[in-house]
């Protein structure tokens, strides 16, 4: 009898010592299992596409260039009777917010030729991206002239590639054939390292 009432005594000792600490460790494991688990939601990075839809609809037209810069994507257009707005897309919520615009400007000709172009900034940008893949960081709209006097228009696609490099990707704006452009980064850093030796 007296066994049993030791092995009672020491079991309620081991219950009272250890009650406490195991039951905060039951309803802490019980709550965990209970409670949802808190997914923090990290806003997706506007792309260059849904950051060019986002300003045409604050502002209809036509983009002549978008080019990202920090946390902000910086989108010209050009609307109605060539009169050109500068427009910013926060990469983060797409928020768009018209930084300026005017009536008049000194390349009103080449306006005409970006407006009759049968590609346009956001086709370019996908043509580019189909032909060497990467992340779009800037399109921009090119009248360049050639030294026989003709002048060459193109969009010119900023492309950075899984690797970190990037490539500029000149895209046709009537056929919309994208090429690898000859005045890359990686050749200005193959032409630095040529006379780098002593």
């Amino acid at each position: 009898m007296k066994r049993n009432v030791f092995v009672s005594s020491a079991a309620a000792v081991v219950l009272v010592a250890g009650g406490p600490v195991a039951a905060a460790a039951a309803s802490t494991a019980g709550d965990a299992a209970r409670a949802p688990t808190a997914v923090t939601a990290v806003p997706a990075d506007v792309s260059a596409e849904t950051a060019a839809a986002a300003a045409l609809k604050k502002f209809p037209g036509v983009v002549e260039s978008l080019d990202k810069d920090g946390s902000v994507w910086h989108v010209d257009v050009i609307g109605k009777g060539g009169k050109h707005a500068e427009l910013e897309v926060d990469s983060g919520s797409g928020a768009v917010t018209q930084q300026n615009s005017d009536d008049n400007d000194e390349n009103d000709n080449g306006y005409a030729a970006l407006i009759a172009a049968k590609v346009t900034a956001v086709q370019a940008l996908k043509a580019a991206v189909a032909a060497h893949p990467g992340q779009v960081r800037s399109v921009s709209w090119d009248d360049d002239d050639n030294d026989n006097g003709k002048t060459s228009r193109y969009w010119n696609v900023e492309v950075k590639t899984s690797g970190g490099q990037t490539q500029n990707v000149h895209v046709d704006p009537t056929s919309g054939k994208a090429t690898l452009s000859h005045d890359n980064d990686n050749n200005d850093n193959n032409d630095n390292s040529d006379g780098g030796s002593n």
